[in-house]
């Protein structure tokens, strides 16, 4: 089978649909993915797509409505639930694609594949952003006077800038209103340790956050974690541009429990680094209530990448 995925170029939701088919295809080595950049209505006319993105099975668009006409203008999909998205659900990429279908991992660490890059609007990107800067400089959140300074041209304070981002689960606040994790930071100690080359020691939300530090940043760093089963250690080392990964067997399970909330609730958790396959699927088989897939290391780091690789590059206002 031969999966191509079309879009224009910068498509906000192509690394939602990209996000989306790496786990409806995990386990999959009947599948060639490819990727192509249209630039005209020419070149989606040839190509057959009917705007971005656009999947294709075996040269087919599944989801275009018959005599559907070519384009290059944004695409948007309506779910079986009535729900309106840039890209089909990881269960009707299934379907179509004929992978058994296993519940809610696509409501894992992306929002539900809606990004974690936060709106420009009311000030919410500038002090997320000043959130994360603070993390991958200090280790810790910032004081309250950087958060105001962030959000001062916005005419807005902090405080109901944070709430907003907690509100649609950019962050997370305790009781008293402070910062507890702001994906990928954790504020508090997790088994994710992540090492910022000429920077501070981070803790990560789950196994994708601590893949994507090292993207967000630009930065080598050295990532150590457990395996859940064995406690035996998985270190990952970015360097120059590229990843060792010990031990070499070493995958990644993305998934997501029965419950709905914010991710830190729901599915950080259950996204884990595990020594191989074996002890994937052993953990995996002792949480049937657990909906997801095992990642190889190649689609775990395109997670990471895809999903936390925009949020400082992207600007502010």
């Amino acid at each position: 089978m031969h999966v191509e995925m079309l879009t224009v170029p910068d498509c906000p939701n192509g690394p939602v649909l990209r996000e989306r088919l790496t786990l409806a295809l995990a386990g999959r080595t009947d599948v060639e993915l490819t990727e192509h950049l249209v630039d005209d209505q020419a070149e989606a006319e040839r190509r057959g797509m009917h705007g971005s993105p656009t999947m294709l099975v075996d040269g087919r668009d599944p989801f275009a409505a018959p005599g559907a006409a070519a384009s290059v203008s944004c695409r948007l999909y309506r779910g079986t639930d009535g729900r309106v998205g840039g890209a089909p659900s990881v269960e009707e990429l299934r379907r179509v694609l004929g992978t058994p279908v296993t519940g809610d991992a696509d409501r894992a660490a992306d929002r539900a594949g809606q990004g974690r890059l936060a709106p420009i609007e009311g000030g919410l990107r500038a002090v997320q952003q000043a959130v994360l800067r603070s993390f991958a400089t200090t280790g810790a959140p910032p004081e309250q006077a950087e958060l105001e300074a962030a959000a001062e041209p916005f005419a807005v304070p902090a405080t109901r800038v944070l709430a907003e981002l907690a509100a649609e689960d950019f962050l997370t606040l305790d009781d008293t209103g402070h910062i507890q994790a702001a994906y990928p930071f954790s504020a508090t100690a997790t088994e994710h340790v992540v090492r910022i080359a000429n920077g501070p020691t981070v803790w990560s939300m789950c196994a994708i956050d601590a893949l994507g530090i090292p993207v967000m940043l630009g930065s080598d760093a050295v990532i150590t974690s457990t395996d859940p089963v064995t406690a035996a250690p998985v270190r990952v080392e970015f360097t120059g541009g590229k990843t060792t990964w010990q031990p070499a067997t070493a995958v990644v399970y993305y998934g997501a429990g029965p419950d709905t909330g914010p991710a830190a609730a729901v599915c950080c958790g259950y996204l884990s680094f595990f020594t191989g396959r074996a002890t994937a699927e052993q953990w995996t088989g002792q949480h049937t209530d657990i909906s997801g897939a095992v990642l190889d290391q190649a689609a775990a780091e395109r997670l990471g990448a895809d999903i936390f690789g925009p949020l400082l590059a992207a600007p502010a206002q």
